[in-house]
């Protein structure tokens, strides 16, 4: 590739036409925040707060259930005695849910209740204050025995969740067949017993799956974010090397054929003044990463595009529709930009033999992706786009990859006789690349 040949006043020609049917509204559009939030998949955490507040609630309904019975039988048990029962078991339930609402010392209370509910079924028989010593019906702390295996399910870990939802059943029946408990038959106590163990059992089974189903959730989720960071990075590595390579190609390169081809004073300060150039690309390779959310107005790529022109000795003719509202992140701008400049400097270098009358144009209008479409196109001597060497970075690096990279794609259309024709659209359209 050979260095382009400064002249002072470049014949570049310029019209423009109107915008046509690109909506104003249109122009402004920035696709990249058009994508939704993804939701957050259910965790851990979601599900025992879930959890928690279920117990609680239930725990309210069952609390206010057992009211009347427990102000019913106040009076069979011992002064004093009936009185800090009431409020240690119902002082303990209101923690519990209390802690639900507030999000915090949860597994505390929780565990905390369900202790103090094992301690009262053993402490029960002593509490009665009858004369017979026989309770009349069972005792109201059967109706909070679901509510203390639940809050055990919740506090406890898996093993002594299910001893406790064996053992305060268990100890509720010893007591129900004894007079203070209301001397019920063996086989009622049984029964209510067997009952309150399927039951406790049940809740845990459905506590236990839930939070492994949500553990494994959140182990994907942790893994699919690894495996997300790690190809982040390698899109890194691999937009750093596009860049360098276009960069090498494009501006190092060119410096050292304008080197190498300098005869004249001129043209020696040319090619020092073009290496430079590659110097300061070269430092600033990671000013504009490909995430930065900077926005570049049409106009001031146009200017650049123009200034471009001034470089070259032939003529090149501009085709563009006002877009004054249109802007583009900086990353995408200068992709094109450079892409633009090499599609040029082809056309200058390839479409025909040096001083030979090629016509040339560029056309730079806005789409109806909210973005912009720009043409570079000759009527020069073409080339099968299927034929070039592998080893020639202009059009696979400096171009196509590079605006792929930035979110375009490019278009070729060239054959042997026919010129060519180099179309750079951003952002990408549904149709992909066809090159």
């Amino acid at each position: 590739m050979g260095a382009p040949r400064p002249v002072e006043a470049p014949p570049v020609r310029s019209f423009r036409l109107a915008p046509g049917r690109v909506a104003p509204e249109q122009l402004g559009a920035d696709l990249l925040n058009e994508s939704k939030q993804p939701r957050k998949p259910i965790s851990r955490a979601q599900i025992e707060r879930v959890v928690s507040r279920a117990v609680g609630g239930v725990g309210a309904i069952f609390a206010l259930q057992t009211y009347p019975a427990m102000l019913h039988q106040l009076d069979s048990l011992k002064p004093g005695l009936g009185i800090a029962l009431t409020v240690a078991i119902f002082g303990g339930l209101g923690l519990a849910i209390i802690a639900t609402l507030v999000k915090r010392f949860i597994r505390f209370t929780s565990g905390l209740f369900a202790i103090l509910y094992l301690v009262a079924l053993v402490a029960w028989p002593a509490m009665l204050n009858t004369p017979d010593g026989m309770l009349d019906g069972k005792s109201w702390l059967w109706y909070l025995c679901t509510v203390a295996t639940s809050c055990a399910a919740v506090s406890f870990p898996l093993w002594w969740a299910m001893t406790y939802t064996l053992l305060a059943p268990i100890a509720y029946g010893i007591v129900r067949v004894l007079p203070a408990g209301g001397g019920a038959e063996p086989m009622l106590g049984a029964l209510d017993a067997v009952y309150a163990i399927l039951l406790g059992q049940v809740v845990l089974i459905i506590i236990t799956m839930l939070r492994q189903a949500t553990a494994a959730v959140d182990t994907a989720q942790t893994n699919a974010l690894q495996t997300y960071s790690a190809a982040v990075r390698q899109h890194a590595t691999e937009v750093e090397r596009v860049q360098v390579d276009s960069i090498v190609h494009d501006s190092v390169l060119a410096a050292l054929l304008s080197a190498a081809a300098a005869g004249t004073p001129k043209g020696a300060e040319l090619a020092s003044t073009m290496a430079r150039e590659a110097i300061t690309r070269l430092n600033e390779a990671g000013s504009i990463p490909a995430g930065d959310d900077s926005m570049v107005p049409f106009s001031e790529l146009k200017d650049k595009i123009r200034a471009l022109a001034g470089r070259f000795e032939e003529p090149i003719e501009f085709i563009d529709c006002d877009a004054e509202n249109l802007s583009l992140p900086a990353y995408a701008s200068e992709a094109l930009y450079a892409a633009t400049a090499q599609a040029v400097s082809n056309s200058v270098q390839h479409a025909g033999a040096p001083g030979a009358p090629v016509p040339r144009s560029v056309r730079m209008n806005a789409n109806l992706l909210g973005g912009c479409t720009i043409e570079i196109a000759d009527s020069g001597v073409g080339f099968d786009p299927e034929l070039v060497p592998s080893e020639r970075l202009g059009l696979r690096i400096s171009i196509r990859e590079r605006v792929a990279t930035a979110g375009g794609t490019v278009h070729v259309r060239s054959g042997l006789g026919r010129g060519t024709s180099i179309q750079i659209e951003w952002p990408l359209s549904d149709g992909g690349d066809d090159a």
